[in-house]
């Protein structure tokens, strides 16, 4: 069974992004981009591989991608219909239709969405990136988190996990990485 991991940046008091939807406050730094295209070269988008030039090569960990329709408003507003043209995409929408025909929208049950892609075969996972909402509608099905903490506080945005309460889920830390320019990168698996 192929795996849904959550990974997600997040400020040290727990916002993935400010009020007004902006993650302008997270830092860019050289060491982390370097860990970036090193470990996780899928989740570099399309439009930032194409700009620079980048052949990063194959997938290492993921073939199909999961956002929110926020998540997936920031690409449009760029013009982008396909952000991560190099995997599956698969946007949470309840009421939208895709933009371009190679996106799934997913309006119905997403974690019965979701069941049915992790019960596929193959052996590279599935991320889901931003949505709070989605994370939440979701948490049943998620059996990893990659958390980006940022040493910047927002003091006010959207959580880690947006919606209904939910029952307690424990996570053990796998892996973690700190970096000279402050970011902490810690995998966690579901206990």
């Amino acid at each position: 069974m192929r795996e849904l991991t959550y990974f997600v940046a997040v400020s040290v008091d727990g916002y993935i992004c400010a009020p007004d939807g902006s993650f302008d406050a997270f830092p860019h730094a050289e060491d982390t981009a370097a860990f970036h295209f090193a470990e996780y070269p899928e989740l570099i988008p399309a439009g930032v591989r194409e700009r620079y030039g980048l052949e990063l090569g194959p997938n290492r960990r993921f073939d199909t991608m999961v956002q929110g329709h926020g998540s997936y408003r920031v690409a449009l507003d760029e013009g982008v219909t396909r952000p991560y043209a190099h995997m599956r995409e698969y946007v949470l929408s309840a009421s939208r239709t895709s933009p371009d025909p190679a996106v799934h929208f997913i309006s119905g049950d997403p974690v019965e969405a979701v069941r049915g892609l992790k019960a596929e075969d193959g052996e590279l996972g599935i991320c889901l990136v931003g949505g709070a909402k989605a994370a939440a509608a979701l948490l049943p099905e998620i059996d990893a988190l990659f958390i980006k903490r940022y040493p910047v506080l927002l003091g006010a945005g959207k959580p880690l996990f947006d919606g209904a309460g939910h029952a307690p889920a424990r996570f053990e830390p796998v892996s973690r990485h700190v970096f000279d320019s402050g970011a902490d990168y810690t995998l966690y698996r579901r206990a």
